[in-house]
């Protein structure tokens, strides 16, 4: 039988970054340093396939620090935490590996020095991720004010309107977090900013990289994990970029064929947290159905790099 023609569009840069792809060698290196099983406090990223294959090579999963043992080491996610895990971690005396990512890491260095100015601060992010969380306590209870939407600017409540500074969570929308940063700036017209955009290079990048697809695509297939903030924040770019069908898949079997029927081209991206073999199981798929042209439409070439920390680097 023929195979209808389409023409998969592939956004590029799409899937991993460079912070996840060191949180996932961190885990790797630390179970072949100090054998299994090295206990892991949260999902390192978010991917459950990712994650099940970090289960299956012997890291251990928990929420909390007090479901770890004290005798086995210790990883903290890529999202970050708050001050006080490190903390008891220490007064524990347990071997712990921070795997945060250094551009989340650049954002709590930033409060922190704003906070020790005498700034209160503001932070733009989603309430209960774990970025966010982990950011909000790297500063004492109060210290940050979370904004999430343009409306709640109106609605917070600072200790001194003219000593405030803002942060931003890593993974948002590039485009909602300006509307949000200006609602800011004419309430409070003496707030600071970051030196440098919060977002990172990782989520501006694959967000651009929609954009200049979503104009040519009949449909937009983002592949991600439903926990995924900068996942997420792909299909509402795309939406917004004008592609009415935008939709996230965790992989392959979660692709709605009939809702494809009649397309004549289809755009693919990852999340951040999504590997490649992912996204060459839903290109396979559709391979599979269709008469496949491919065009890879690239709007930024990513070469960073980040080191692992230097206690995994050392030998035993």
């Amino acid at each position: 039988m023929t195979k209808p023609p389409l023409t998969l569009y592939l956004a590029a840069p799409r899937g991993f970054c460079a912070g996840v792809d060191r949180a996932i060698k961190i885990v790797e290196m630390a179970i072949a340093k100090w054998g299994a099983p090295v206990y892991v406090r949260h999902e390192i990223v978010h991917n459950k396939f990712v994650v099940d294959s970090l289960r299956d090579q012997g890291a251990v999963f928990v929420e909390e620090l007090d479901e770890c043992p004290d005798d086995r080491p210790v990883i903290f996610s890529a999202h970050g935490v708050p001050k006080s895990v490190p903390s008891a971690a220490q007064a524990r005396n347990m071997t712990f590996v921070d795997a945060t990512c250094p551009l989340v890491s650049k954002v709590h260095i930033e409060a922190e020095r704003h906070h020790a100015a005498g700034l209160q601060m503001v932070m733009i992010g989603h309430a209960g991720h774990p970025e966010t969380v982990g950011t909000m306590g790297q500063l004492p209870e109060g210290e940050v004010l979370l904004v999430e939407t343009v409306e709640d600017v109106a609605h917070i409540a600072p200790r001194d309107p003219s000593k405030l500074a803002f942060i931003t969570q890593t993974t948002l929308s590039v485009d909602d977090t300006s509307d949000i940063v200006a609602a800011l700036q004419a309430r409070f017209p003496a707030i600071v900013g970051p030196h440098k955009e919060d977002i990172c290079y990782a989520t501006t990048n694959r967000q651009a990289a929609v954009k200049a697809i979503a104009g040519r695509i009949d449909a937009l297939l983002v592949i991600g994990a439903p926990n995924s903030s900068n996942s997420k924040r792909l299909v509402e770019v795309g939406r917004a970029a004008g592609c009415r069908y935008s939709q996230l898949i965790q992989r392959a079997a979660d692709i709605d064929w009939r809702a494809l029927e009649g397309a004549a081209s289809v755009g693919v991206t990852a999340g951040a947290s999504a590997p490649e073999v992912l996204i060459q199981e839903v290109i396979d798929a559709f391979e599979d159905r269709f008469d496949l042209t491919r065009e890879i439409v690239e709007t930024a070439v990513e070469s960073v790099e980040f080191k692992v920390p230097r206690v995994l680097r050392q030998a035993s």
